[in-house]
C-alpha cells in the first residue's frame, strides 16, 4: 500500500511539473500576443517559431537521452558547427570546379549536396563517438570530458573554416531542403524534427534502451548488478547526441545555405537549459521527450517575441537564465520531495 501511494505521489508531483512547464510557456504566449497582436499571434510566425526551434530541438532531444543518464554533453553546438561546416565544404568541392562554383554554376551539385549531407551526419555522429570513448575509457567526467571536447571541436572548425562563415554552398541545399514546404505547408526542418521526436519518444518510452537509460541514471550500481553493461550503453547515448548535433548542423547548412562557426556559441547551454526547463533532472533516472519539446518552445518563444519587439538579444539571455535557475530550483524540490516519499 506504501508503495502505491507512493508511486502515485511521484506521479502527481511530475504531472504538476508538465503542468507547469506548459503553464509557462502558454503565459508566454498570451503576453506576446497582448504585446505584438497579429505581429505575434499569426499561423505564419509560429511556423518561423517552430522552424527556428527545429534545431534546438535535435539538440535538446540528444541532451535528454544524456541527462537522464545523470551525464551532460558540452560540446552538442560545437559538433553542429563542425559538421555543418566540413558538410558544406564537402559539398562546395563536389559539386564543381573552383572556378565553376565561384561563377555560381554548379554542374555536380546533385553528387556534392547528398555528400555533404551524408558526411555531415558521419563527422557528428564520430564526435558523440569521441566524448563516450573518453568517458567510458579514460574514466573522465562527461562535464570535463565534453568542456575539453567542445574546445577541440569548434577550434577544429575554425582552422578548416579559417574563420569565416563558408561560401558558395550550392542553393539546391536551400530550396529542396532548408525552405521547402512538403505539401506547400510544412517546412522539412519541421518535418525532420517531429520524425526524430517521434522516433526518440518511441526509443525512451517503449524500448529496452529506453529503459536502460532510464535504470543507469537511476542508480548506475543497481544497473550493473541487474546485468546492463553501463559503458556500452553511454557509448550508445553519446554517439546518438553527436548523430543527432550533426544533423541540426546539415539543417542549419539547408536553412542559410552555409555554416557559420560564430553563430551557435550557446547552442549547448540553450539546449541544456530546453532539457531541463522541460523536466529532466540534472541528478538523472527522469526525463521525457515531451517535456524536452515543450522546454524547447520556452527560448523559442522568448526569442521571437523579443525580437518582434526589438528588444536588445543581451536581454534574451537574461531572460533564458532566469527560466533556466527556475527549472532547476522547481526540479531540486521535485526531488526532495520524491526522496522523502
Amino acid at each position: 500500500m506504501a508503495g502505491k501511494a507512493g508511486g502515485r505521489l511521484r506521479r502527481l508531483v511530475s504531472g504538476f511539473t508538465s503542468v507547469w512547464i506548459i503553464l509557462i510557456l502558454a503565459i508566454l504566449v498570451a503576453a506576446f500576443s497582448v504585446w505584438h497582436g497579429r505581429a505575434f499571434l499569426s499561423a505564419d510566425n509560429f511556423l518561423n517559431i517552430a522552424v527556428d526551434a527545429s534545431e534546438l530541438l535535435l539538440l535538446a532531444v540528444g541532451l535528454t537521452f544524456v541527462i537522464i543518464t545523470a551525464g551532460i554533453d558540452l560540446s552538442v553546438g560545437a559538433i553542429l558547427v563542425l559538421s555543418s561546416v566540413i558538410a558544406a565544404q564537402t559539398m562546395v568541392a563536389l559539386s564543381g570546379t573552383p572556378e565553376q562554383v565561384q561563377n555560381y554554376t554548379y554542374p555536380n551539385q546533385a553528387v556534392g549536396i547528398p555528400a555533404g549531407i551524408v558526411v555531415g551526419l558521419l563527422v557528428g555522429t564520430g564526435c558523440g563517438l569521441v566524448n563516450g570513448l573518453i568517458i567510458t575509457k579514460l574514466k573522465l567526467t562527461p562535464f570535463i570530458a565534453t568542456l575539453g571536447t567542445l574546445g577541440i571541436f569548434l577550434g577544429t572548425a575554425q582552422i578548416l573554416s579559417g574563420g569565416t562563415n563558408v561560401p558558395y554552398v550550392p542553393p539546391a541545399i536551400q530550396s529542396e531542403f532548408g525552405t521547402r514546404q512538403l505539401l506547400g505547408v510544412l517546412p522539412v526542418p519541421i518535418a525532420i524534427s517531429a520524425v526524430v521526436v517521434v522516433v526518440a519518444i518511441l526509443m525512451l518510452h517503449k524500448t529496452r534502451f529506453g529503459r536502460h537509460t532510464y535504470a543507469i541514471g537511476s542508480n548506475v550500481e543497481a544497473a550493473r548488478r541487474v546485468g546492463i553493461d553501463v559503458e556500452r550503453h553511454l557509448l550508445k547515448v553519446y554517439t546518438l547526441s553527436g548523430f543527432l548535433a550533426g544533423l541540426a548542423g546539415i539543417i542549419d547548412v539547408a536553412r542559410f545555405n552555409t555554416a557559420s562557426v560564430g553563430a551557435h556559441t550557446l547552442d549547448n547551454l540553450a539546449a541544456i537549459s530546453a532539457a531541463v526547463i522541460g523536466g529532466t533532472s540534472l541528478f538523472g533516472g527522469i526525463g521525457t521527450i515531451v517535456g524536452s519539446v515543450v522546454g524547447t518552445f520556452i527560448p523559442a518563444v522568448l526569442r521571437n517575441g523579443f525580437v518582434i519587439g526589438g528588444v536588445q538579444p543581451f536581454w534574451q539571455q537574461v531572460a533564458i537564465g532566469v527560466v533556466l535557475i527556475l527549472a532547476v530550483f522547481i526540479d531540486q524540490r521535485r526531488r526532495s520531495a520524491e526522496e522523502r516519499m
